[in-house]
């Protein structure tokens, strides 16, 4: 490739780069404080899921045991007891 031809990109890319990187740094920076009652209204959130996500493991045991005893029961009926 011709060098004259890659001459003027080099400073566009150190500035494209150096604008991302003041960009990255602004938004790290930027505290991501939220009002009181988004606050609130999140962990009522949290807790609402965590709640159904402990349901929803109580009814995949109660399926679980109930798929057992239909099992057993086929099974039984199977052997002719």
């Amino acid at each position: 490739m011709d060098a004259g031809f890659l001459a003027p990109l080099v400073p566009i890319t150190a500035i494209i780069a150096f604008t991302a990187f003041k960009i990255a740094r602004l938004r790290g920076t930027q505290p991501a404080s939220l009002s009181a009652d988004v606050t609130t209204r999140l962990e009522a959130l949290e807790q609402r899921v965590e709640g159904l996500q402990h349901e929803l493991a109580e009814t995949h045991e109660r399926l679980d045991f109930t798929e057992r005893l239909l099992s057993q029961a086929r099974d039984d009926r199977r052997l002719g007891g």
